[in-house]
């Protein structure tokens, strides 16, 4: 079987701790019957609580949950939320017996690793601190692979997040060894002897003469741009939507993956060969890492390298500090940013008094700023007029006017028959 979850908790023993996406309403009501049933506070007078007995507990957001007394005594006791699995100390004053809600089983399914030895036998505590970091509420893919001996012991499962297998993920970690890894190819990171060079796929263009929607992502100059297809879909990095329109599931993987990639990035190394068109890892100016590839080597004391992030378009000069090697699984999912040419219009004539584009001189810089606002942010079509030599387009704004009219009308280019 398999289905989605989220993971309510890892605790210290390894035990993962999930909840099916499909047990949230009926938590979500059960949560709301047991908030309007105990407004008190917790059971003030003296009490002696014994191992296993049902309660509710008073959490850290003023929240009731339904809890077990895992290890009285003291004037704290352990107790275990049963529904999300994670086991802490609570003062007494805290906590309420009841038999209220005992009826109802557990909404968590505690669950291990399917054919996984943690080295050592038992999970260290490094490698729970990874398993925590990774999972704690993040929605994940479960198969079922064999069903416990009790109706209270753990489900033996495959568990994949961002379309990556976490026993594969943490065999290469070192933190275990999985007998089942199959996929394990899948996350050899691209060294710089691999004889054939890997590369991004090319995502699929529409037909020439269809109308898509688009966002522009990058602009190099008026006429050469970077669009992306399918504004419905969101990457992490910008407001900037992108994505072949047939493909929203597809980025929401590629989405999940840059995230999981984003939360294990230090155990990725840093590139220390260099290579044309090499796929990896840039760390973007907000923090967060993106697929990107190499372009050239721009200053050698200290070495900066000139990159392009393959998704949006934009480069970038960056220190080698901030390029990793990237994930074979990474590289099976298209690039999202398509360069393109405007058709239909050309610069005005030139002036030399007037500031130019150092790289692109023929354009003025008032003409970039002037098709920037034009496009910058805004949902946009487009209409493929050629495939080759470049991708030719025509760009349009919402109400169906070519968007290079405004720069004519403004005396900054001159319409191309």
């Amino acid at each position: 079987k398999i289905f989605q979850a989220v993971v309510s908790c890892v605790g210290r023993d390894g035990t993962i701790y999930i909840i099916p996406k499909s047990f949230e309403i009926e938590l979500n009501k059960l949560m709301t019957e047991i908030q309007s049933n105990f407004k008190c506070l917790g059971l003030l007078e003296p009490y002696c609580w014994k191992k296993g007995e049902a309660c509710v507990v008073r959490g850290s957001d003023t929240m009731w949950y339904r809890g077990k007394v895992v290890e009285p005594g003291g004037s704290t006791l352990q107790v275990q939320y049963i529904d999300h699995g994670c086991i802490e100390r609570i003062p007494q004053c805290h906590l309420y017996p009841t038999t209220l809600y005992t009826a109802v089983p557990p909404f968590c399914i505690p669950c291990q690793l399917y054919k996984t030895v943690p080295i050592g036998n038992f999970w260290q505590q490094d490698a729970v601190d990874c398993l925590q970091e990774l999972l704690t509420n993040e929605e994940v893919e479960i198969h079922v692979q064999e069903l416990p001996d009790n109706p209270w012991g753990k489900l033996s499962i495959s568990l994949y997040f961002g379309g990556m297998s976490l026993s594969s993920f943490m065999a290469y970690q070192k933190y275990c060894v999985a007998e089942d890894c199959q996929d394990v190819s899948e996350l050899e990171l691209l060294e710089g002897d691999i004889p054939v060079p890997r590369s991004y796929m090319l995502p699929l263009l529409p037909i020439p003469g269809d109308i898509f929607p688009v966002r522009v992502t990058h602009l190099v100059s008026p006429k050469e741009v970077y669009i992306c297809l399918d504004p419905s879909t969101n990457l992490v990095k910008q407001s900037a939507t992108e994505g072949d329109a047939n493909c929203d599931s597809e980025l929401e993987t590629l989405d999940e993956a840059l995230k999981w990639c984003n939360k294990s990035v230090e155990s990725f190394p840093f590139l220390t060969h260099f290579r044309t068109e090499m796929p990896c890892l840039v760390e973007y100016q907000d923090g967060l890492w993106y697929r990107a590839k190499l372009l050239s080597i721009e200053e050698f004391d200290p070495v900066k390298i000139l990159v392009q992030f393959v998704d949006y378009g934009s480069f970038s000069v960056v220190p080698t500090s901030r390029l990793r090697h990237i994930p074979y699984h990474l590289l099976k999912y298209p690039v999202q940013a398509v360069r393109a040419l405007l058709a239909g219009f050309k610069p005005a004539l030139y002036d030399k008094n007037v500031k130019r584009i150092p790289y692109c001189p023929e354009w003025s810089v008032e003409a970039l700023w002037a098709m920037m606002e034009c496009v910058e942010g805004k949902q946009l079509s487009a209409s493929i007029l050629a495939l080759s030599p470049e991708v030719t387009i025509s760009l349009y704004e919402d109400d169906q006017n070519l968007v290079h009219m405004k720069l004519i009308e403004m005396g900054l280019a001159e319409l191309d028959e």
